[in-house]
């Protein structure tokens, strides 16, 4: 699957659709600059749903009556990363998406969740999965497009322990750490 047929399920999911991120760092060149300038203290340039296609789109679909969840499995302490992409969380939460951080030392289950995956239209007869796959330094190989029933299963009680074990973004970034 190309990026452009992958990035075309988010103008074609009916309902809903939820993310589950494990990994503590994804190696992503295009944030190579930006992460720098993080590290060095410059601020984030204004991302918004006036200048940003990705804000836009959950915006539009969001006031459409869909339905975007995001958990990321996090582990102590913060990747630099992590940290980064938690003030990018800020604008999607802004733009529509609900965002949870769950820590994987809360429960010895989420010690099992290693596989991201964006799960689309889930309770439905139309549901299906995108199974990101990464290698060991975070850097993204491919995807894999599934219906299979147990796969879909397998995704749906992961998003389901994730969500029981984790914490909206606001209250996260509220708790000292």
């Amino acid at each position: 699957m190309s990026f452009d047929e992958f990035d075309s399920h988010f103008d074609r999911f009916a309902t809903d659709v939820f993310r589950l991120e494990t990994l503590q760092t994804y190696a992503v060149s295009e944030e190579d600059s930006r992460i720098h300038a993080f590290r060095n203290g410059t601020p984030r340039p204004v991302r918004s749903v006036l200048n940003t296609p990705w804000l836009a789109r959950i915006a539009v679909t969001t006031v459409a009556g869909k339905s975007w969840q995001r958990v990321h499995v996090v582990d102590h302490p913060l990747s630099e990363y992590l940290r980064y992409e938690l003030v990018g969380y800020v604008e999607s939460q802004a733009a529509g998406e609900q965002i949870s951080i769950a820590e994987r030392a809360a429960d010895p289950s989420l010690a099992e969740l290693s596989k991201d995956f964006w799960l689309f239209d889930a309770d439905s007869t139309d549901a299906y999965v995108v199974l990101m796959d990464y290698d060991g330094d975070g850097q993204f190989i491919g995807f894999e497009h599934s219906t299979d029933p147990a796969i879909l299963q397998r995704c749906r009680t992961e998003r389901d322990l994730a969500l029981k074990h984790s914490v909206g973004l606001n209250t996260y970034l509220a708790i000292e750490r």
